[in-house]
């Protein structure tokens, strides 16, 4: 089958989309794309069978109303390949190389350098846009670097800090010491402990980070000082 330049280019922005905004059902990229829901279609059937994305079965929880439910696309490992990690196996080889000859302090010592950025740009992005939440201000400086980052609200439990995209994710694969690292650094900007639940790093469609709210004691405390 030959496709014309419009066919690919309109193939990437389906492939895309999936990456920013996480698995999609096919209505859902219909209605973001400005496409018919058949052209979606004709699309994703090419990148399931080139092995760039997979289709899911919603979680049970997701699923309201009846009639059988709408698959959702998600990418492949395959699929973020095309997206910023042609260097992967030469930073594996580095890191297998560091742990070997400066063993775990230094691996942790580069893991805690590469996430600098979190601390280094929190504090000004915040005083750039003093209408968004710290959490907000998390996700745009991690988009800033990469890794398409959105926050969703957890009725009665705080934020979620979703990262669509991890630009390490093969190499915090065999390396977490990368993730673990990134949580510490979220933790130490929010002033308060956050809990990783999931990552791109070990198969899971979206790296995801839970921001409890701080507690009314810690408000009356911190209101009482000020």
């Amino acid at each position: 089958m030959e496709f014309t330049r419009d066919d690919l280019s309109t193939r990437q922005r389906v492939a895309r989309s999936i990456l920013v905004n996480g698995p999609s059902t096919a209505a859902t990229l219909a209605e973001q794309l400005d496409l018919t829901p058949a052209a979606v279609r004709r699309h994703l059937d090419q990148l399931v069978e080139d092995g760039e994305v997979e289709a899911r079965d919603p979680r049970p929880g997701a699923v309201r109303g009846r009639g059988r439910p709408a698959k959702l696309f998600a990418l492949t490992e395959h699929g973020r390949d095309s997206f910023d990690q042609q260097y992967d196996d030469l930073a594996v080889q580095a890191l297998r190389f560091l742990a070997e000859t400066g063993g775990e302090d230094a691996l942790r010592a580069f893991a805690d350098q590469r996430v600098s950025f979190i601390e280094a740009r929190f504090g000004a992005v915040l005083e750039e846009h003093p209408d968004l939440t710290p959490a907000q201000v998390l996700a745009r400086v991690f988009t800033d670097e990469g890794y398409a980052a959105s926050v969703r609200e957890l009725p009665l439990a705080g934020e979620q800090l979703c990262q669509q995209h991890c630009p390490v994710s093969h190499v915090a694969h065999e390396f977490p010491q990368l993730c673990e690292a990134e949580t510490a650094a979220i933790s130490r900007v929010l002033g308060r402990h956050v809990q990783r639940l999931a990552t791109i790093a070990h198969g899971d469609g979206v790296c995801t980070t839970c921001i409890p709210d701080l507690p009314s004691s810690t408000h009356r405390e911190k209101e009482s000082v000020s």
